[in-house]
């Protein structure tokens, strides 16, 4: 019997102590956002350790941080052959409003081969995956392909503020040849991506002050500056009708698309009619030249996320505003660097800002893009994984969105980063009934699985590259 068709009749004969299992890791309401539930978030770890213990793995740890706690693990006899370091997370978002979910968020149900609760699929049911996974080769095999270490912490959805010191801190005992992350999605239903690239981000707020109070407009208006209006004319100075970004220097470091990628992404057959459709717009919008996936996987950006001054209730109200403020935040990719461009922003503001105002700049939130080239082996080796379990080809994607703590594990240990989910992005995270299609976690467990064997097929050397 073949090493794949041996992991079938186990996670076959499994599946429903599995199922029952993962069922209570989600009845533990782990919010890292709440303080009230700071014991439910250490009794989310220790859960997560005993079933790394009952596993296999070996120097399973709850180890402490400035918040919450992480689990580390790890399994290191495979001699000469890679180290994956897997990393996820056990907490999860809250749940309100708590209205709108059909079934308790923290009682898991299964209902149409879906299984609803909060952290189904983010990220709770796909780190359980990888821990099964690795159950099920040692029960058959009594070893495995490839060394493995387990890095899952409980404050990803807060930001990881505490992971990238825990990472400088342990990075020898972290140390590998590759990481593996599943917490991101599929292209969509039985079609499975590897996700090798995400943009990073900076934020900025931008308070425009006039006068020292509101002024009467029939008193003031036309020898006064506006504050609403000199902030519109400073917001309007960053792009162009078509969306060009217009901050100097802005895309001198940009790396350009290769023309693979571009094949690649063709080749998906991505229907943008059915987008315009699905968001409700008559077009589509952004820099010519760029199709919508380049536009949104491989290209910069610059958003108006909210404005907000004067009055706005109802009726009119006859005065010039005193203050007005404005949110934005830049998607960027690789080569950018975030300081840099948030140095950019604040001297097109100071350049651009109208007479009889000052303006305030408060920066926010920053993360760096991350890319592993998609023609890495560790990349490769993911999609023969999934196109052997699937049966169709695998797509090989970009996020638009960003996980800075992504690019820490790019910078800090400079090995692959392989982002393989089994998400679809209809299931609600961070959203009331939030759920995990159960063929996807059925064929997620076989694609983890064969991937230890693929991997194991690759030297410490090429993973290097």
């Amino acid at each position: 019997m073949s090493q794949f068709s041996t992991l079938d009749n186990y996670f076959t004969e499994k599946r429903e102590e599995h199922l029952d299992e993962l069922k209570q890791f989600l009845r533990i309401p782990s919010i890292s956002s709440l303080s009230e539930h700071k014991e439910d978030m250490q009794k989310g770890a220790n859960w997560l350790a005993e079933s790394l213990t009952k596993a296999g793995l070996e120097n399973v740890l709850v180890d402490k941080t400035k918040g919450h706690p992480v689990v580390y693990a790890d399994w290191l006899h495979a001699e000469g052959k890679p180290t994956m370091l897997v990393y996820g997370h056990y907490d999860v978002q809250p749940v309100d409003p708590l209205n709108l979910w059909e079934s308790e968020p923290f009682e898991p149900q299964v209902r149409d081969n879906k299984l609803y609760a909060r952290g189904a699929s983010d990220d709770k049911g796909q780190v359980f995956m990888h821990v099964k996974a690795i159950e099920a080769l040692l029960q058959t095999e009594g070893t495995l392909p490839v060394n493995v270490k387990f890095l899952i912490e409980g404050e990803e959805e807060v930001g990881s503020p505490n992971l990238e010191e825990y990472l400088q801190e342990h990075k020898e005992k972290l140390a590998a040849d590759v990481i593996v992350i599943s917490d991101t999605g599929m292209q969509g239903p039985d079609q499975p991506a590897v996700c090798y690239g995400l943009r990073g981000l900076c934020g900025l707020q931008i308070d425009v002050k006039g006068a020292k109070g509101d002024l009467h407009s029939g008193l003031y208006g036309g020898g006064v500056q506006n504050s609403i209006h000199a902030l519109v004319s400073i917001l309007d100075s960053f792009r162009d009708a078509e969306g060009t970004i217009l901050i100097e220097g802005f895309y001198e470091n940009v790396r350009p698309l290769l023309e693979e990628e571009r094949q690649a992404y063709v080749a998906l057959d991505f229907d943008e009619e059915e987008l315009k459709k699905e968001v409700g717009v008559e077009e589509l919008f952004g820099e010519k030249g760029y199709s919508h996936l380049e536009r949104v996987w491989t290209r910069p950006t610059l958003e108006l996320n909210g404005i907000f001054g004067g009055f706005s209730g109802e009726g009119i109200k006859t005065v010039l505003p005193s203050e007005a403020s404005a949110k934005i935040t830049c998607r960027l990719v690789p080569d950018q660097e975030p300081d840099e461009i948030v140095a950019k922003l604040k001297a097109h503001i100071e350049k651009n800002k109208p007479t009889g105002i000052t303006v305030t700049v408060t920066e926010f939130d920053k993360g760096k893009p991350f890319i592993t080239p998609f023609d890495h082996p560790a990349i490769q080796a993911a999609g023969r994984s999934y196109e052997k379990v699937y049966n169709v080809p695998t797509a090989y994607t970009r996020g638009g969105g960003s996980i800075p703590i992504v690019a820490a594990f790019d910078e800090i240990f400079e090995i692959p980063v392989v982002l393989m989910g089994f998400g679809l992005s209809s299931e609600n995270f961070h959203a009331p009934n939030e759920h995990f299609h159960l063929e996807n976690f059925d064929q997620g467990l076989r694609v983890i699985g064969d991937y230890f064997y693929e991997l194991a097929q690759i030297s410490k050397e090429d993973l290097k590259k």
